[in-house]
């Protein structure tokens, strides 16, 4: 279901929001609009199409998990309609994995929920590297560890369960319950 425009004030900047959430694209957009978007909100990769062929938006946030969908989808074809398009992925299931391909595929930024809109502004405006970031002390968990090899099997199966389970030596159903927890936090 496509939502209209909250603001109409062509004067904004346009946003486009993409989760299947729509509490929080709810939130997100009344949050966004105090800070001068003119939101559009849509909760499938096919609605968010449309309107994005209708009036390209300057901005975008895009879910990685869209139901059974891939959000990276989406950023590639955001970035095909319009290479000046920022666009910024949003997930509850990070990994080092989708957030390369999100970066390859031409998403500006890529942030783990949750998430505020002052982190999400800060990411918009973010356009180089930061260089000196700290580095962490610690090294990942075996957990996160497992959670990163699977995702990165996943992707490079194009999120095909079955094939990944058949390389990972594991039964489908385990695959399913393993990645439908959210990942370990570091």
């Amino acid at each position: 279901m496509i939502e209209p425009s909250l603001t109409d004030n062509s004067e904004y900047p346009s946003l486009l929001i993409v989760d299947d959430d729509e509490v929080f694209c709810d939130v997100l957009s009344k949050a966004l609009t105090k800070r001068g978007f003119s939101i559009t909100c849509a909760h499938t990769i096919d609605d968010a199409l449309n309107l994005a062929e209708t009036s390209t938006p300057e901005y975008a946030i895009v879910d990685l998990k869209l139901s059974s969908e891939s959000g990276l989808v989406l950023v590639e074809k955001l970035r095909n309609l319009d290479p000046g398009t920022r666009i910024v992925m949003l997930t509850g299931y990070a990994s080092i994995a989708t957030a390369v391909e999100a970066i390859k595929l031409g998403a500006t930024h890529y942030l783990a929920k949750p998430v505020d809109a002052n982190e999400i502004m800060a990411a918009f405006e973010r356009t180089v590297g930061e260089a000196n970031i700290p580095i962490s002390a610690h090294p990942l968990s075996v957990g996160r560890l497992e959670w990163e090899y699977i995702q990165r099997i996943l992707t490079e199966n194009d999120n095909n369960i079955s094939i990944t389970a058949r390389i990972l030596n594991m039964h489908r159903r385990t695959l399913q319950r393993k990645l439908a927890k959210r990942p370990l936090r570091e």
